[in-house]
């Protein structure tokens, strides 16, 4: 589950766990005159900042890339965690709240638009309760999240009416992702008993299995042309990994603090591993060439943050750092047409905890 307000939590717990970096810049406190750039994020042509406070994260485009659904807990907007809300592109919310197209009821999570537009697919646990489930944050003195065996995936058309469930399995159903071609889902589930990935169509049919490892694989998207899926995953190795593993999963629980990359093509074949750089990478995206990922990671830090962007070639070649903040950039998330990236970060919120939504102009 890609819950942002604990993603922020762990940036402070997490402790470094490897030695390996790369030979980038240091990053710098000063930003650029009248902007919201750091002096060495070329890739960046402008930003706008986008929401104004809460955590506000996973914000992904439609197909015709004129709107964006996305997921936020401010209080503001009168919820008590995340639920789901459309924006125009070229909106922010400074000074006004944007529709939810949540229910308003339990806690959602991936929403993702379908290909006509005019409808989202997003998980919720509002079947079982409509109150916020507890969260819990650490057991035996480690950081978890929580994987509620209540959630479940639905179709719900812009003005926030559900329309379809497409899972009913018994345990998590979530952080469904929508192929660009229009024709798949990818999601993550515990119907097998461990943490997997799932293909199914649109419509909810065709459901395949396409890992089968021992571990969280989760957080996955398709290429561009949709040949290829791209995940994170939280693999154990040893037996002292493992059984510590299969007994917080017995819990509903997982431990995230340590995730590498992994790229397969859309129906599981030829799994391979990306980055084997320690500590935790993840919210990966392809880059619009299909030929890059773009992901957050801490790897580089020496107390478990900042997390910054990476890009990093399909081969796990050619790592280039991508943003230069201090505390938490992540889940970045391309437009159709490549020239916009739209993700999450802790900059401009006054050192405070607030995480919001920011929309750049992108150049290679």
């Amino acid at each position: 589950m890609r819950i942002l307000s604990l993603l922020v939590l762990v940036s402070l717990l997490f402790s470094c766990k490897n030695d390996k970096k790369p030979n980038a810049e240091k990053s710098t406190k000063e930003v650029v005159k009248d902007s919201l750039i750091y002096p060495e994020e070329t890739h960046f042509k402008s930003i706008r900042q986008v929401t104004f406070g809460g955590d506000n994260a996973e914000a992904y485009w439609s197909f015709d890339d004129k709107q964006l659904v996305f997921q936020s807990n401010y209080k503001n907007w009168n919820v008590g965690c995340d639920q789901m809300f459309l924006m125009n592109a070229d909106e922010n919310f400074k000074d006004k709240m944007p529709p939810m197209i949540s229910t308003g009821k339990g806690r959602t999570t991936c929403a993702y638009f379908l290909p006509d537009n005019k409808h989202i697919i997003y998980a919720s646990t509002h079947l079982v309760d409509d109150n916020c489930p507890e969260v819990p944050l650490r057991k035996n003195g480690k950081y978890i999240w929580p994987v509620y065996d209540s959630f479940d995936i639905f179709v719900a058309d812009l003005e926030g009416n559900i329309v379809k469930q497409l899972t009913n399995e018994k345990g998590y159903d979530a952080e469904p992702t929508v192929s660009p071609k229009g024709d798949k889902i990818v999601f993550t589930s515990t119907r097998s008993g461990d943490l997997e990935l799932y293909t199914m169509n649109i419509d909810g049919s065709d459901v395949k299995q396409i890992t089968d490892e021992l571990g969280y694989d989760g957080g996955a998207f398709f290429s561009p042309d949709g040949t290829k899926i791209i995940f994170r995953s939280s693999r154990p190795k040893t037996q002292e990994e493992i059984k510590a593993y299969k007994d917080l999963l017995a819990e509903g629980l997982v431990e995230p603090t340590e995730m590498e990359l992994y790229i397969c093509n859309a129906d599981g074949s030829e799994l391979r591993q990306l980055t084997d750089l320690g500590n935790a990478n993840w919210s990966p995206f392809f880059h619009p060439s299909g030929k890059k990922i773009l992901f957050s990671s801490n790897f580089e830090a020496e107390k478990g943050f900042p997390f910054n962007l990476y890009l990093i070639d399909i081969d796990g070649k050619n790592l280039e750092r991508v943003t230069h903040g201090e505390t938490f950039d992540a889940f970045p998330v391309f437009s159709n047409d490549g020239k916009k990236l739209a993700f999450s970060s802790n900059r401009n919120n006054g050192g405070g905890r607030d995480t919001n939504l920011f929309i750049a102009e992108w150049q290679d």
